[in-house]
């Protein structure tokens, strides 16, 4: 016997069980307001990288090159976020019954590994800069590295009013906020060679900036992957779940227990439990879920779950039965 715990279409159930799903009906209300964040800083980022291309080439600098790198990589992520977020808002179909929620996932991984290749073709002209180092405008570097950071602040102060619990707006984020770390890098380096002339730190800026969308890159991906690969979600432990689920004294054991996460703070869970003969002849199944759901629901944030009820024994007719 089973019963799917999912009640998002039915608000006066959740009112009743005192407790809301939240992770449907936030990303609803929040979608507009995100799309509209991330509208205004892509056309930030557009405007300012055609401005900041053509002062890269008059000043002959790497570093403003290289950011200007990150930035055509900032638009396409944005950008790409910005459909993310038009596809998960899509409803169920027959052919996608939990919608194009995962597309912010791979919106995510997109951005992450557009970081990675950026890096990777900056480092090897920041070598050959280091190696045969060309004369660059420092002026030039902090007059334009100082708009930059003016814009990435508007950029950064506009994101983060946005649902950064999803994991496509934080990654967004943080291309924006990488932006604004390079762009004070740069900075520093037009000072070091207005007042030196050591125009090596040109170079030796473009490899900091590196090392910033590395880090950003690694810590998008890693979650993102997680979810692709249908990983137990890090703050969920299997065995403390199933523990809470044996605690009422109706359920003898439970079996075929899988967590994993469909897109950001949207944990998945499904389990086989097996009941008492006297709560299936008592009729006592409601009163079960009920529990169980309150449980799980309150003790993990997971409210979208599907258990099947079982009697003593069904588990020697099941095929392909896990732990």
């Amino acid at each position: 016997m089973s019963r799917n715990l999912e009640h998002e279409d039915d608000p006066e159930e959740s009112s009743r069980n005192g407790h809301g799903h939240g992770h449907g009906h936030a990303h609803a209300v929040t979608t507009d307001s995100d799309h509209r964040y991330l509208t205004v800083t892509l056309f930030l980022f557009a405007a300012f990288m055609a401005f900041e291309v053509v002062t890269a080439f008059i000043s002959h600098s790497l570093v403003l090159l290289a950011d200007a790198g990150h930035m055509l990589a900032d638009v396409g992520a944005i950008a790409g976020s910005l459909v993310a977020l038009r596809l998960a808002a899509r409803p169920e179909t027959g052919s996608h019954t939990f919608g194009m929620k995962r597309a912010e996932i791979l919106a995510a991984v997109g951005n992450g590994i557009t970081l990675v290749v950026v890096s990777a073709l900056v480092t090897f002209e920041a070598i050959v800069r280091l190696v045969h180092p060309a004369a660059v405008h420092g002026a030039v570097l902090i007059v334009v590295a100082a708009v930059g950071v003016a814009v990435n602040v508007a950029a950064t102060a506009t994101m983060s009013k946005a649902n950064r619990r999803s994991l496509n707006v934080e990654s967004a984020y943080r291309h924006v906020l990488t932006d604004l770390y390079g762009f004070i890098g740069t900075v520093i380096a037009g000072i070091v060679i207005v007042t030196t002339g050591f125009s090596r730190a040109d170079s030796i800026a473009s490899l900091v900036v590196v090392t910033l969308m590395l880090k950003a890159a690694i810590q998008m991906l890693r979650p993102a992957l997680r979810i692709l690969l249908e990983a137990t979600p890090e703050d969920i432990d299997l065995e403390e779940v199933r523990r809470h689920l044996l605690e009422l004294h109706e359920v003898s054991s439970v079996h075929d227990l899988h967590v994993w996460t469909l897109t950001s703070s949207l944990p998945i869970l499904t389990a086989h439990v097996v009941v008492t003969d006297d709560c299936i002849n008592q009729g006592e199944i409601g009163r079960v879920l009920d529990h169980l759901q309150g449980c799980l629901a309150g003790h993990f944030d997971v409210e979208h779950s599907t258990l099947q009820l079982e009697a003593i024994g069904h588990l020697d007719h099941e095929i392909g039965g896990h732990p």
